[in-house]
């Protein structure tokens, strides 16, 4: 997995370099592209850190490429490095999920406490990811009957009614609720609710 690295993304040079060595004077690590074509094809998944994007540039657009990254999912935070004449650009780029924009030219400590807050949202980000990821692996291991017993007990059901809805014994359901306990890691029926709560919220 990288490090948390700053992402530039600009067709012009001179701002990308402008970016680089500001970054690099306070210790970041940063890997410049000169288009969105350029960064695509060097992406993968485990990018951590941020992207400084270039609103406007030939080929794919800064807007197009955030499309992109929104539909892959899991990508670091973006930036959106906008001129004055692209404001509109870079408040549709904020509105499709971009934490700030930046105008050229940058102040240069404003850009670097973008940068810091773009990298807490994407560790906290992470942080859940793999908090939701731990959740759906112990689930995955469920077979078919304790998965409808896990998601019948926490939508509130008595063993009773779920033994009447699964047409199963009572003393089933308890044993199959007894691996779903131990299976999902969980000490109480509450801890139980709150996975599962956990994992539903992630979905929207």
């Amino acid at each position: 997995m990288d490090t948390c690295k700053v992402y530039i993304i600009d067709d012009a040079e001179e701002v990308r370099s402008a970016i680089t060595l500001l970054m690099e004077s306070v210790g970041l690590d940063v890997v410049a592209f000169h288009s969105a074509d350029d960064f695509l094809t060097n992406y993968r998944i485990d990018f951590e850190g941020c992207i400084l994007l270039d609103v406007r540039m030939p080929g794919m657009s800064g807007l197009d490429l955030q499309e992109k990254l929104n539909e892959m999912g899991n990508a670091p935070p973006v930036i959106i490095i906008s001129g004055h004449g692209d404001i509109p650009m870079a408040v549709k780029a904020v509105q499709a999920g971009a934490i700030n924009f930046v105008e050229k030219p940058f102040n240069e400590q404003e850009l670097l406490d973008s940068v810091h807050r773009a990298f807490k949202v994407d560790s906290l980000q992470r942080g859940k990811n793999m908090k939701v990821g731990a959740i759906k692996e112990k689930i995955g291991i469920l077979t078919k009957r304790e998965n409808e017993v896990l998601y019948a007990i926490t939508a509130g059901k008595r063993n009773k009614v779920i033994a009447a809805d699964l047409n199963i014994s009572l003393s089933t359901v308890e044993a199959h609720r007894g691996h779903v306990m131990q299976k999902m890691e969980a000490k109480s029926l509450s801890d139980l609710m709150r996975m599962v709560i956990y994992v539903e919220n992630e979905a929207y």
